[in-house]
């Protein structure tokens, strides 16, 4: 049950993410106690979807307050703390927490979970780097605290996929009606007028069979019992048969059963956009644009590219991450990343790193090359549902490179109750 499940985080990851923030004290202490009450507000929100109908939208937004100014409290805390000791750990949890607004997200809330997770990374590693060698226990906090909204994302994956789920039936939420039923689809074709049919029963089929068998027994005296078509009876020998009623003919506007549809119209073409959002560098709609470049980027930031056709985008300096989504013959160039660089839904795509690059992601992509340099060859690549990817390994110092094909056809054997899956080379 999702409600329970929900339970196991804030008695598991999130009690012990508490207990390190206690033990650390101050600032850190006083900032977790505003982030068990944002979790315990989102559990009653999550405890109210479990037994309720979708709300208004109206009502919706009462629901969400109070998880919405718990978010507020923690990242105003971290505005008015700036000289802290510990504004690394405020501000970790400051960037990161929006990650309870999944529950407004959809259709994809466990990735947005992650993406603050990413958001947060910055400030977490700080604190690793500068307390891994003076004390333990803030280690073990910055680890409890990624793996706590790690584990909010896997219980998103498994109870809320698309978003979340509201499952009473027909019960109002406390304090406003549900939304009301959605209007009845319109435009749907009208049933396909129905041809006369004959009486079907299972005993005039059975007639129906032995009649039929019976006249194919008779071999070849069968054509005896076809009837002559004379002269008369033709109509391109006899003109006045051309004036009767036609032949059934199914309706214009019905083939197969089907209402014809018209080809949609072609997209409206959207205006091209290049614009900073807070963390955010949005680069939408960019067609045959070779000179975007990102400059004064943050470690924090993150840039997503989207619908572009036959750019290229640089990115100068270091940012947390990179996503490029629905891109067509595009090319993108970096110097490093915190965290990772995704490519969804592409085709013929390129990227090159100049620095380092932990990890490269890959999903519904066909042709993707990646050039790498000298300082990333401990690159983690995930792909999946994706074709042509070739990575291109720096040979020497000559500045040439050797490709290496991902695999992308394997075979799987049964070894008892498992299986085993090997990469199969292609011979051509």
């Amino acid at each position: 049950m999702s409600v329970n499940a929900y339970e196991d985080i804030l008695l598991g990851t999130l009690a012990n993410f508490l207990a390190l923030s206690n033990k650390i004290g101050g600032d850190v202490a006083q900032q977790a106690e505003l982030v068990q009450q944002a979790f315990n507000a989102q559990f009653s929100f999550v405890r109210t979807a479990s037994e309720s109908s979708a709300p208004s939208n109206n009502d919706l937004q009462n629901l969400l307050k109070p998880t919405s100014d718990q978010i507020s409290a923690i990242q105003s805390f971290r505005e008015k703390h700036r000289t802290s000791q510990f504004f690394n750990h405020l501000s970790a949890i400051s960037e990161s927490i929006p990650a309870l607004g999944w529950v407004c997200v959809a259709p994809t809330p466990g990735p947005y979970v992650k993406e603050m997770n990413d958001a947060g990374q910055f400030y977490t590693n700080r604190v690793l780097k500068d307390w891994k060698e003076k004390d333990a226990t803030h280690v073990e906090w910055a680890r409890a605290w990624i793996q706590t909204l790690t584990e909010l994302q896997q219980y998103i994956k498994q109870h809320h996929t698309t978003g979340l789920v509201w499952a009473g039936k027909n019960k109002p939420v406390v304090g406003g009606a549900g939304a009301p039923p959605p209007p009845p689809p319109c435009g749907l074709p009208p049933p396909p007028p129905m041809m006369p049919l004959g009486d079907v029963s299972a005993a005039g089929a059975g007639d129906d069979r032995s009649a039929l068998f019976a006249q194919i027994n008779q071999g070849e005296d069968i054509t005896k019992g076809l009837k002559k078509v004379t002269s008369e009876m033709q109509t391109h020998k006899n003109p006045s048969l051309r004036s009767g009623p036609a032949p059934y003919k199914a309706p214009s506007g019905i083939t197969n059963g089907t209402k014809s549809v018209s080809a949609p119209s072609a997209a409206v073409a959207k205006p091209p956009s290049f614009v900073r959002d807070g963390k955010k560098w949005l680069i939408e709609y960019q067609k045959g644009n070779s000179n975007l470049v990102v400059e004064d980027a943050e470690m924090n930031n993150v840039v997503y590219m989207f619908r572009c056709e036959n750019s290229t985008l640089q990115i100068k300096g270091k940012i947390n991450s990179v996503v490029m989504d629905s891109c067509k013959k595009c090319s993108l160039v970096f110097d490093s990343l915190v965290a990772s660089a995704e490519f969804v839904n592409c085709q013929s795509v390129q990227m090159q790193v100049l620095g380092k690059v932990p990890t490269i992601s890959i999903d519904k992509t066909d042709g993707c090359q990646m050039y790498l340099s000298a300082d990333s060859l401990g690159v983690e690549i995930v792909s999946s549902k994706s074709s042509e990817m070739n990575v291109m390994i720096p040979k020497g110092t000559s500045g040439d490179y050797i490709e290496q094909p991902i695999p992308e056809q394997f075979k799987t054997l049964i070894k008892g109750e498992s299986l085993n899956t090997t990469c199969v080379e292609s011979l051509g």
